[in-house]
């Protein structure tokens, strides 16, 4: 076998590649069709060439033929075609070529060629040689990923720790001149200490992660460190941590130092021990001595000037006072100006003046409920997990835990700080003027319902209206931004999720929503097979992956659409026939902010349109063919001849329908699997060809 860190492997004729042995990776953001399309396309390409080849793919049912460390020895080379960070560290010593996904697609064989000369993987993650990429695809900024990277693992840490001390207040609090308070040594005193934890644990986890997409492993020790000392106010003489902000600094400045690191070059016999040691001492020592000395110093300095200057304002007007407060508490829910406002109002209770924490206490909770809202009033802008976070957010907001609202601030930090802005300033200007007190430094409505608060009703009227502003302001500011980055986009439809549901590596069980959008050509078997309806027995003939939601009913071989919003509208109507759509209006919406997303024109002159909504009520599948084709923005440039349509309801669980768009994504780069949809007679005919996938 040829050594992969020697000369090039160019070797001439049919018995040089013969001996070639190649391995690749292919993934894609959504990991559904392309994946499999690419390793289809890869696999048929070395066939073609004689070349021995395994193909890993990382959709989002998991990685599937995995390589192992025998596969790796053995390989000449490796082609990784993907549209999402990949785990190089087990091809160090192999020659390596990254590209996007769409290569492996359209030029399956000119990789096969280039990867012969592709640059030698080194354990630091450097290239030896020239650069490994070819580019070729689509994906978000790096900043970004690593940003949503950090959000999604924070979140659980959020829920968890916030539901509990909820909870245990609820069940085992009561309000005391210090505060909202659970007795010592009690059970509920116990849980509470245990959703404190989650809380403590929430910033360093946002920081580490941030670092660990940008640098991988050997970021994430400084990482998470670095936000823990951002968030330990003490540690630069701040009565207040930086908070959330802080750990998305300390975050990025983990990961880029680590990155500065690996290019330094060191001698041979220690490059094994730098990701394990070297690496994460100095990068951890370097960043923590520079947040304590350099960035505390200046947390240090607004905490206390922001304390005077608050000194300073009582005995002015109580609108513009409640404003300031609202603003200062929503700004960084647990940062050095929420801190400062939150104590100022905090201390001034033991001197008689109640009504400074009365406005405090009106914004507080004001962030978590308007983010909940704001999943509620518009749904379709968040993802199914952003939606759920936004449920545990509104019970948080509850209990005056203005954290709640932090995972869509750290994702969204241009929208949703503004707009929690925004609306702590309505709620504390109306508390202030209305006379709002609140006795114990706590907010939300638990201090309200349990008597610390006099003036109750203008206090719910307060956390009301600023709720709502919260939440009307956020999805605008979302919707506004979404329509700007994607000025392409025409049709006119609601923006797709931009926030916490992003694509990002490493999800930890984050499914994006174009997974959760697609999860339909879902044919289980037996219990789905009993839903079909109608005309399931005019399918009798297709094979199980598409038995019971794919029938003649929705199936249309002369699609009359010129364009691809009519062509999804005529599909809509097409699926309709199933007597599974309640709602055809709202599955032409969803399935159009699924366009806007990315197209779902994979080339070949396929088109896969797919929505996850619960204007159907039942998985169903529609297939339509146009002779002149219809305009996808596919990534060959081809126009869409064969449609296949998915829709499933928002309830549908499980990865059989992941396996079986795979199936159906590999069976369509069969050329003459194409052409016999292509030429067949009628809709039967078509559900006999499509018997074949299986």
């Amino acid at each position: 076998m040829t050594n992969p860190a020697g000369p090039p492997l160019t070797g001439s004729g049919g018995d040089q590649r013969q001996r070639l042995k190649l391995l690749a990776v292919t993934a894609c953001p959504t990991g559904i069709a392309h994946t499999y399309m690419a390793a289809e396309k890869l696999g048929q390409a070395a066939a073609s060439l004689g070349i021995e080849m395994k193909v890993e793919t990382q959709g989002s049912i998991g990685a599937e033929n995995v390589l192992d460390d025998n596969d790796v020895r053995s390989a000449d080379g490796i082609i990784v075609a993907a549209d999402k960070d990949v785990d190089l560290s087990r091809f160090a010593g192999k020659r390596v070529l990254t590209v996007g996904v769409a290569e492996g697609i359209h030029h399956p064989e000119r990789l096969l060629e280039q990867v012969r000369s592709a640059p030698v993987h080194t354990p630091d993650g450097a290239a030896a040689g020239p650069t490994a990429s070819t580019g070729g695809g689509k994906e978000r900024g790096t900043v970004y990923k690593a940003l949503m990277n950090g959000v999604s693992y924070m979140i659980p840490f959020v829920v968890v720790g916030g539901l509990l001390i909820a909870v245990s207040l609820a069940l085992g609090g009561h309000a005391t001149a210090k505060g909202y308070a659970i007795p010592e040594g009690t059970f509920w005193a116990h849980v509470n200490a245990i959703g404190g934890i989650g809380f403590q644990l929430m910033i360093p986890i946002l920081s580490g992660y941030i670092a660990y997409a940008i640098a991988d492993r050997p970021a994430l020790v400084p990482g998470m460190i670095g936000g823990w000392i951002a968030n330990t106010g003490a540690l630069y003489d701040s009565q207040a941590g930086a908070g959330f902000i802080g750990a998305i600094v300390t975050g990025f400045l983990a990961g880029y130092l680590v990155l500065w690191i690996k290019k330094v070059r060191v001698p041979r016999f220690v490059q094994p021990v730098m990701p394990i040691i070297v690496i994460p001492v100095v990068a951890t020592t370097a960043l923590g001595l520079f947040f304590i000395y350099v960035i505390g110093k200046p947390i240090s300095w607004v905490f206390e000037h922001l304390t005077s200057w608050l000194g300073g304002m009582t005995g002015t007007s109580a609108v513009l006072l409640g404003a300031i407060l609202g603003l200062m508490i929503a700004f960084d829910m647990g940062g050095p100006v929420n801190k400062t406002a939150f104590l100022f109002g905090a201390g001034l209770i033991a001197s008689g003046n109640q009504t400074v924490m009365g406005m405090c206490a009106a914004a507080i909770p004001v962030m978590p409920l308007g983010q909940g809202l704001a999943t509620l009033v518009r749904r379709r802008l968040y993802t199914e997990q952003e939606r759920e976070t936004g449920l545990a957010a509104l019970f948080m907001g509850c209990f005056g835990i203005s954290e709640g609202a932090i995972p869509f601030a750290a994702a969204r930090p241009a929208q949703v700080i503004p707009a929690n802005m925004l609306g702590g300033a309505v709620a504390g200007a109306i508390a202030g003027p209305a006379g709002v007190k609140d006795a114990v430094p706590h907010g939300g409505p638990i201090v309200a319902a349990l008597g610390a608060v006099s003036g109750v009703p203008m206090f719910f009227v307060a956390v009301a209206i600023g709720t709502v502003v919260t939440a009307l302001t956020t999805v605008t500011l979302a919707d506004v931004a979404e329509r700007r980055r994607r000025p392409e986009s025409a049709d006119g439809a609601e923006p797709v999720p931009a926030g916490a549901g992003a694509v990002v590596p490493g999800q930890a069980g984050r499914e994006p929503v174009v997974v959760a959008a697609a999860a339909s050509v879902a044919v289980a078997h037996g219990a789905a097979a009993g839903r079909a309806v109608g005309t399931a027995e005019a399918c009798g003939e297709v094979s199980e992956v598409l038995s019971g939601h794919l029938t003649e009913r929705t199936v249309k071989t002369a699609l009359a659409a010129d364009g691809k919003e009519a062509a999804i509208r005529e599909m809509a109507e097409l699926l309709s026939r199933s007597g599974r759509v309640a709602d055809v209006e709202e599955l032409v919406a969803v399935a159009l902010r699924r366009e806007e997303q990315g197209t779902t024109g994979l080339g070949e002159e396929i088109a896969v349109p797919h929505a996850k909504t619960d204007a159907v009520t039942a998985p169903v599948v529609g297939f339509g063919r146009s002779a002149r084709g219809v305009e996808w923005g596919s990534l060959d440039g081809t126009k869409a001849r064969l449609v296949f349509m998915i829709a499933v309801p928002e309830a549908a669980a499980g990865d059989e329908h992941l396996r079986i768009l795979a199936l159906l994504s590999r069976k369509l780069m069969d050329p003459g699997f194409r052409e016999r949809l292509l030429s067949a007679a009628d809709e039967r005919a078509v559900l006999d060809v499509l018997g074949e996938v299986g």
